[in-house]
């Protein structure tokens, strides 16, 4: 069987011009149809990646972390110098990851959105999926799953200072950028 491509994810809010304005200063949407029950975005040609819905008599789940439910949504940047500059505007307007981690096949920063939901910007460590893919089979990768935490201003300046994407990567899987606050997956461990 062919497996169809993922085309757009959904989801419920009640803050709408919010989620409308921190999807596009973090991961480029723009509004395709807005309307009083939600909104269709994209970041590519699509006609929508992300939707949003709306109705007045939803509110907030205060144990959401403690439920069932999506984790997190990912968007992956083709190169690692996308994603490290994104890094850095975001932080210029005071929004900051929750988690940076290089987990062996791709680097990653979590960010958490105004409903508290995780997003994920990513670009592929080996910059080949076929490479990347095949890391998960490696004993590095099924040692530790999870991967390596950084610092992720550590990273922009060593990649500042010359290294290049393979070196980034080589540096933060071996821990060399660690991170000086606790790793939060958003996940309970229980």
């Amino acid at each position: 069987m062919t497996g169809p491509t993922l085309h757009h994810v959904s989801l419920k809010t009640n803050q709408l011009e919010t989620m409308v304005d921190w999807y596009g200063k973090v991961a480029g949407f723009r509004v395709m149809h807005k309307f009083v029950g939600g909104a269709w975005l994209t970041n590519d040609t699509a006609n929508h990646r992300l939707g949003f819905l709306c109705s007045p008599v939803l509110s907030d789940d205060p144990d959401k972390l403690a439920r069932t439910g999506i984790h997190h949504t990912a968007f992956e940047f083709p190169t690692l110098d996308g994603l490290l500059d994104t890094y850095v505007r975001l932080k210029g307007e005071g929004i900051l990851p929750h988690a940076c981690l290089d987990h062996g096949m791709t680097i990653s920063l979590y960010y958490v959105d105004p409903d508290g939901n995780s997003v994920e910007l990513q670009a592929d460590a080996f910059g080949d999926w076929a490479r990347s893919s095949a890391f998960l089979s490696t004993d590095s990768f099924v040692g530790n799953p999870i991967g390596m935490p950084f610092d992720p201003d550590q990273m922009v300046a060593a990649r500042d200072a010359g290294a290049d994407a393979a070196e980034l990567h080589r540096r933060t899987y071996a821990g060399e950028f660690p991170s000086a606050e606790p790793l939060d997956l958003r996940f309970p461990l229980g």
